[in-house]
């Protein structure tokens, strides 16, 4: 048998042994068990095929483990934009908030500016918090450098809402617009309702001072509104 033929033989061998095992890692991401569906998604990111990223897309909609659908979000960050963008946009539209909040965490990952129109006014008002968040955090990434005053209006109806993690996440949105965001900020601080009010003067001090800490910022705002 001829050189050339031998080689490419054993090329088509271990082109089958690859796709098998890729094979093998896509159905592990269905495993029961949470560590398993971890090495799986592992593989599948090693292996960043192109055929895989609807499989990925599909799981983080579905993945209980947060550390599993870390990797499911590194394994899609290794794939082309190209690829994997249109998908999760799509995913932007489902009616689970699971996969709305998980392909939003995955587009700020991949920082492709080309998602920014999807990224709309819906999204940043989304009524579950863990999606408004993932939406904000993929917006100030998003967002282009002539977008962010209008981005900072939008943001600042949301103001006042939700707990603590849902109010710092916000502020923190603001603190990475940057002083841009400032005339949004200090509309919202003369709102009627005192938790805007509260949640707006202690996001003017962080974006003024990032270094201050959200619950320093809190204090200072209360302090601020009882002496009127």
């Amino acid at each position: 048998m001829a050189r050339s033929s031998v080689v490419a033989e054993e090329v088509v061998a271990v082109i089958t042994e690859e796709e098998a095992r890729l094979a093998r890692a896509l159905e592990g991401l269905r495993h029961p068990s949470a560590s398993v569906r971890l090495r799986a998604a592992l593989e599948v990111g090693t292996a960043a095929r192109d055929s895989s990223v609807g499989v990925l897309i599909e799981r983080c909609a579905v993945e209980p483990e947060f550390f599993v659908r870390d990797m499911l979000t590194w394994a899609l960050v290794r794939h082309p934009a190209a690829v994997t963008v249109p998908g999760l946009v799509e995913a932007l539209g489902s009616p689970g908030a699971q996969a709305r909040s998980q392909a939003l965490h995955t587009l700020s990952k991949i920082g492709d500016r080309g998602a920014w129109p999807a990224i709309t006014r819906e999204l940043l008002a989304d009524a579950d918090d863990t999606v408004a968040r993932s939406a904000w955090r993929a917006a100030v990434v998003l967002v282009p450098p002539d977008g962010r005053g209008e981005l900072a209006r939008l943001l600042a109806a949301q103001f006042g809402r939700g707990g603590h993690e849902t109010r710092l996440s916000l502020s923190r949105a603001f603190v990475a617009l940057g002083e841009e965001a400032l005339p949004a900020v200090r509309t919202a601080m003369t709102a009627p309702a005192p938790a805007v009010r509260e949640h707006a003067i202690a996001t003017e001090r962080l974006v003024l001072d990032p270094d201050a800490g959200f619950e320093f910022a809190l204090r200072e705002a209360r302090r601020i509104m009882v002496g009127g």
